[in-house]
């Protein structure tokens, strides 16, 4: 018979049964919490092995998040899912401004994405900003144009957009460019993966009481 679990029973269970589905496969310490909370998220093993990281990332991510950094999404979808109570322990706040009306003007008076447009208005926010890209790839080419032009220096790229146009290509240009990353290396991610990514390293700063 099938045992019925509570609701404050499902997580802990499913990242038991993650954990007994990984094996005797060796993840280091510091990812490990990541890459499982978005196997969690996704159902999909194949993020052992895609998932990359920058030397050093976890710790400069939790010491920014301590001091409060803000996140820029490339959706709403990932901004409703990161834990906003988390980021404001240290004062930190999400943003997404892929609906503004500025940004639809210009975006239709340059004939580029809302996403494109959307990197360049964060990059006037005078504040240390991590990036979670879970959709557009469109995104990550501005953010690598407003690294090299020194418009921009974000002190984390999170780059799990999911498709098939410019998608790895683009997620290549952020792991060469100089930045701390996180990304889900090939076509998978999504806006999902994103917010996971974003959360693990939240609950990482900020354990939860279990």
């Amino acid at each position: 018979m099938m045992k019925l679990y509570r609701p404050d029973e499902i997580e802990k269970r499913s990242f038991e049964i993650i954990t007994q589905e990984i094996g005797d496969i060796e993840l280091d310490a510091k990812v490990a919490p990541i890459v499982k909370r978005v196997i969690h998220t996704t159902a999909d093993f194949d993020y052992l092995h895609n998932l990359c990281f920058s030397e050093n990332v976890i710790n400069i991510a939790l010491e920014a998040i301590k001091k409060g950094v803000d996140i820029v999404t490339d959706t709403k979808m990932a901004l409703s899912g990161i834990n906003k109570a988390a980021l404001a322990k240290a004062g930190g706040k999400a943003y997404c401004y892929m609906a503004d009306e500025d940004v639809a003007r210009k975006a239709k008076e340059q004939n580029s994405t809302r996403a494109s447009v959307s990197m360049e208005k964060a990059a006037e926010l005078d504040k240390p900003l991590i990036f979670a890209i879970g959709n557009a790839p469109t995104a990550l080419i501005k953010l690598d144009e407003l690294i090299k032009s020194n418009k921009i220096k974000p002190v984390l790229i999170i780059g799990v957009p999911v498709g098939f146009v410019n998608v790895v290509e683009s997620k290549e240009l952020i792991m060469k460019s100089g930045v701390p990353y996180i990304v889900a290396r090939g076509r998978k991610g999504g806006s999902n993966v994103a917010a996971a990514i974003v959360n693990a390293l939240l609950y990482m700063a900020y354990p939860r009481e279990s």
